[in-house]
């Protein structure tokens, strides 16, 4: 099995090598991890005491990120290193403030991991939700360096739990941790023989919390909304547009629309502009035209998004009529009732916010309309869906305080 391994992870490279050659995102990629370990070596000193922190891409990074902070509050002595496996994180996060390197995670080649390792020797690592790099963690495990895995989650589909699962089953023995978002997790884990398992929660809940908790205003929110009422739309893709725009163009009363789909690229946004047709205006061109005259805001640019859903009334998610919702939680934590697609199911929170009366799903604009006008016009209704939203993430926070008291006992 390792032989086929290695061998994937060279078909793997090559496949995104000439990827590379069509697509951006992948071009990215490659160019992300050329000079990767003299960038390495520059960046840390193999003697430093290092904490290594590697997220798939930028949602495990905000999953990642209360651990990451509250760390290096509580051990400033450490300098923090931060890996990424994809151009979207790394792109976005490559400034990142409190980590002392941000670099690309090299493919993963026993040569490669060898050498990573070397340079950096960390004194521990923390994979976000998921990322089995199987050579990385062998070589993590043979010069004892503790690996934790945080946030996970486990399904009873996955490889692990397969009957062709063994090897795989016994690189994730490797992991000197796991600290799993809900009890099935632990149960699949220990079916297998592993039991250094955790029930943490999800630290995503800390995150949206704290973002919440600084309550930070947005200058150019108030000359757009002039006191009108705002439905925020989030993440969202042509069909959720859709939905959105022919219930907009029906309906009465003081009402603002805000949408900031899921890729923020110019040929997104002119297809979405001529979508609109009018009365909208861009985020980044608030400073040559009055907002206040605009019905419709675009959000344009990445890093909005969390800190806008304050201002809604009602947030609808993006993502439904897809492969499945984005990240509900950012609005969640502001007390807004949310509205997504049907596809939600893989989504514990969505499913649970469903049953609770805080989250709605739809499949067609009338169902839309009906949710809406409901929560507009009731305002017990709102009220209620509202204080499910607040009182759900109050519930399910601490994830981070959690497994920093188990990180000790390992440094």
């Amino acid at each position: 099995m390792p032989v086929l391994y290695n061998i994937f992870i060279y078909f793997y490279y090559y496949y995104i090598l000439f990827a590379s050659l069509f697509n951006k995102k992948a071009r990215h990629w490659v160019a992300g991890r050329k000079d990767l370990f003299n960038r390495l070596s520059s960046a840390i000193n193999p003697d430093d005491k290092l904490a290594w922190f590697h997220c798939a891409s930028l949602g495990e990074f905000e999953q990642g990120r209360p651990v990451i902070e509250a760390f290096k509050k509580k051990h400033p002595e450490f300098r923090i290193m931060l890996t990424f496996f994809s151009p979207s994180g790394y792109n976005i996060r490559k400034n990142y403030k409190i980590a002392d390197c941000v670099i690309y995670l090299p493919v993963d080649t026993r040569r490669n991991a060898r050498k990573f390792i070397e340079l950096a020797n960390p004194t521990l690592a923390v994979f976000v939700k998921y990322e089995f790099w199987f050579n990385i963690i062998g070589q993590l495990h043979k010069r004892k360096i503790p690996v934790f895995i945080i946030s996970a989650n486990f399904r009873p589909g996955q490889h692990f739990f397969k009957w062709y699962g063994r090897w795989f089953r016994k690189m994730l023995k490797k992991i000197s941790l796991f600290f799993v978002q809900y009890t099935d997790s632990k149960e699949f884990l220990e079916k297998i023989g592993i039991d250094k398992v955790i029930i943490s929660g999800d630290t995503r809940f800390d995150r949206v919390a704290a973002i919440a908790g600084k309550k930070e205003d947005i200058p150019f929110m108030d000359k757009f909304r002039k006191e009108k009422m705002i439905i925020l739309a989030g993440s969202t893709w042509p069909k959720d547009e859709d939905i959105l725009l022919e219930y907009y163009r029906k309906a009465e009363g003081d009402l603002k629309l805000i949408i900031a789909p899921h890729e923020v690229h110019e040929e997104r946004i002119r297809q979405l502009e001529a979508k609109i047709k009018s009365n909208f205006i861009r985020c980044t061109k608030m400073e040559d035209n009055d907002p206040g005259n605009a019905n419709i805001l675009i959000i344009d640019t990445i890093g909005l998004l969390s800190g806008l859903y304050r201002y809604a009334k009602i947030a609808y998610i993006g993502g439904g009529f897809g492969v499945g919702i984005h990240n509900i939680l950012e609005a969640v934590t502001f007390g807004k009732p949310v509205i997504f697609g049907p596809n939600y199911q893989k989504f514990r929170e969505a499913r649970e916010l469903i049953q609770m009366g805080g989250a709605f799903s739809i499949s067609k604009m009338t169902q839309f309309k009906e949710i809406i006008n409901k929560l507009l016009d009731d305002p017990h209704a709102y009220a209620e869906s509202s204080g499910i939203c607040t009182d759900y993430i109050s519930l399910h926070k601490g994830a981070t305080d959690i497994i920093l008291s188990k990180l000790d006992d390992f440094i």
